[in-house]
């Protein structure tokens, strides 16, 4: 059964990891969640709203695909060894959704081409709008 959304219309879909979790990173990201919804923001979080139980993970990701496909913007908690984090910026990047960086000031550039630099480079692109 897929999940169901917790709105009529998604503002902003966060990617962030969600097995493996730091407490810090979960305090930052809710930070940031709670400063969108304090703006009128109608924000779809993976960890709370796709529902985690599913053995293969095949339903997670569709679900969070649908969820990607119909939001507004997508914003982003960038950790390198989140799996899912790196599969669900590859479906936001197909489906050509606005970017923002939610840990823009921990995610450096690097001399060659990498995730970091697509990221940093989407989020400026984006960046105002």
């Amino acid at each position: 059964m897929p999940t169901t959304y917790p709105y009529d219309e998604i503002d902003v879909f966060i990617i962030m990891p969600v097995r493996g979790i730091t407490d810090d990173e979960r305090k930052y990201i809710d930070s940031h969640i709670e400063n969108l919804k304090q703006q009128g923001k109608k924000v779809y979080v993976p960890l709370y709203h796709t529902d985690q139980n599913d053995p293969i993970g095949f339903r997670i990701c569709t679900d969070n695909m649908n969820a990607i496909r119909d939001a507004k913007e997508v914003h982003i908690y960038f950790n390198p060894d989140s799996q899912g984090t790196l599969f669900d910026t590859g479906m936001m990047f197909a489906l050509g959704k606005p970017l923002r960086l939610i840990n823009r000031e921990y995610v450096k550039p690097t001399p060659t081409k990498s995730f970091a630099n697509v990221l940093l480079a989407l989020d400026e692109k984006y960046k105002g709008q």
